[in-house]
């Protein structure tokens, strides 16, 4: 998965999650219920804590904050603790602000979610094309399921789902270096009309822009 320049290490697992985002058509047979959750969303907007654990099993990262996402290539994370950053696409762009170092970059979004399961989240293709995946255990209350890139993502040890009670509740990604994210969804809510301009970023005047700017 790409990285960015000077970004805080909340940011590095959710490359790995940034759509996996949508609302659910209540089903019943389990086995269909990963595909039928990416089936007809159109939005969604949640709150989330995101937790970060490195590969030694030490918290190095709480994080609290809202997103919204509208299919295909449009989301925004605003990251409201312990940091003020965003995260906005604007189906076009990938825009990273960081508040506090007044600086922001900017991608192009099809080269910046390039890799799986990147593609896979932003919704530019159907889940079946680029990923398998097969009911999880967890001793918990939750329905879990595990993610399998078709193609191979070295950025990428492992993908997890989480449902409860038939909505998203937890999405979970180990990387390379062994670094455990897990972002918890709450409040969601799904397929509500957005406005347009959550997804454009108006960056404050003498901003510092890293990449290619339009």
């Amino acid at each position: 998965m790409p990285s960015l320049l000077h970004i805080r290490p909340r940011t590095r697992g959710l490359w790995m999650v940034l759509c996996l985002l949508a609302g659910l058509t209540p089903v019943v047979v389990q086995a269909d219920l990963v595909s039928d959750y990416f089936s007809g969303l159109e939005t969604i907007q949640a709150d989330f804590v995101q937790t970060v654990v490195d590969s030694g099993g030490e918290t190095v990262q709480d994080s609290q904050g809202h997103v919204w996402m509208q299919r295909p290539g449009r989301f925004r994370w605003d990251y409201r603790t312990p940091y003020h950053q965003l995260i906005v696409a604007d189906g076009k762009r990938l825009w990273t602000y960081d508040e506090d170092l007044e600086q922001a970059t900017v991608k192009d979004l099809d080269a910046a979610l390039s890799s799986t399961p990147a593609m896979l989240l932003s919704g530019y293709r159907p889940l079946a094309e680029v990923m398998d995946w097969e009911p999880d255990s967890d001793n918990d209350r939750y329905t879990w399921f595990r993610l399998h890139p078709k193609e191979r993502d070295s950025a990428v040890e492992k993908v997890r789902i989480a449902f409860d009670g038939g909505e998203l509740a937890i999405i979970e990604v180990v990387d390379g270096f062994g670094n455990h994210t897990r972002i918890r969804f709450s409040n969601m809510r799904r397929n509500q009309t957005l406005d347009d301009g959550l997804f454009q970023l108006k960056l404050p005047e003498g901003t510092d822009i890293i990449g290619a700017a339009p």
